[in-house]
């Protein structure tokens, strides 16, 4: 069977960001972009990533103001048919760095947050419903393929080819069920790297998207970041580049998981993350956990009436056969 047909769409998230009202635009920037303090929490999250971009960019750089940190959300849209109907499946952040001392913008990395109906509807409706009234703990059948067959998709398609020049990084929060042992290696700007000791359910599902994981703690970080990619991470990206990701991505964890990322101690040589640590501190950013608990749901929901079910037998017998 022949791939589907993807499309790119982008938008600026800048302190003027809207979210938009019919994409997933993701759940975790529109929760940022609402309310009263809507313009605050923008102003304060790109400051917060401006700051720590300067800290970790620290050479030829003494008045810590050299860079800024552009940011732009890029969902890709599948169009099965081919009638020109698409549904959105995939969003993904762009970060552009500008240096004011040369006045160049530096292309950054493409990734760092991710977000998706499709898993969405894997988390939130069918490992719910494989699960519930249950005593053990079971994954559905063919848990993640079809969500990893459409990444792998993307990513090798026309359009990602056309507007991107390296593979995407995710970078997420580690898991609070797993422990994470310091290593004796430090890279100049991922850190100190950390070696977990087993795989998290998010792993494996990541790992159907053709990605692996390595965990690293920035210099004054608090706690390890996972770093999801494909080919070298160490060596396919340049130090600004890991910089913009890291600085990003940081930024947004001390917002959502302050527990983790704002905790008031780091990480020791033997880690493990807890959300129910209560020596941590909280930004200024207002930040609704409940509400995007909430969406989660309804997305899942949304994408099982609107793009699963409407399309099952194409989309499963094209996972079936899809070939990288």
């Amino acid at each position: 069977m022949n791939d589907f047909k993807f499309t790119i769409k982008s938008t600026r998230f800048d302190e003027n960001y809207n979210p938009s009202g019919n994409t997933r635009i993701t759940t975790n920037f529109a929760n940022l972009a609402r309310g009263s303090s809507r313009q605050g929490n923008l102003r304060n999250a790109l400051m917060m990533i401006d700051n720590r971009f300067n800290s970790l960019a620290h050479w030829d750089n003494p008045k810590g103001d050299r860079y800024s940190v552009e940011l732009e959300i890029v969902s890709a849209e599948i169009d099965v048919e081919g009638n020109g109907k698409t549904f959105p499946v995939i969003e993904i952040l762009k970060t552009h760095i500008v240096d004011k001392k040369t006045h160049q913008r530096i292309a950054g990395i493409v990734g760092n947050n991710f977000s998706s109906y499709v898993r969405d509807y894997d988390f939130s409706v069918r490992l719910l419903e494989a699960n519930n009234g249950k005593s053990g703990f079971s994954l559905p059948e063919n848990f993640g393929e079809l969500h990893g067959n459409l990444f792998k998709s993307f990513v090798n398609s026309p359009v990602y080819q056309e507007n991107f020049n390296k593979k995407p990084v995710i970078c997420l929060s580690v898991s609070s069920k797993n422990i994470y042992q310091r290593t004796e290696y430090q890279h100049p700007v991922l850190g100190y790297e950390y070696q977990q000791n087993e795989l998290s359910l998010t792993d494996h599902y990541f790992n159907k998207m053709g990605l692996q994981a390595r965990y690293f703690m920035p210099a004054n970080s608090v706690a390890p970041l996972a770093f999801y990619f494909t080919g070298d991470l160490l060596n396919d990206y340049t130090d600004l580049e890991l910089i913009s990701t890291i600085s990003t991505m940081e930024t947004f964890q001390k917002i959502y998981r302050p527990e983790i990322y704002n905790a008031n101690s780091a990480a020791g040589q033997c880690y493990q993350p807890s959300l129910n640590n209560q020596d941590h501190s909280l930004t200024r950013i207002v930040y609704d956990r409940e509400e995007r608990s909430q969406l989660a749901i309804e997305q899942g929901k949304f994408t099982e009436e609107h793009f699963i079910k409407p399309y099952q037998s194409v989309l499963e017998q094209w996972s079936a056969h899809y070939v990288l």
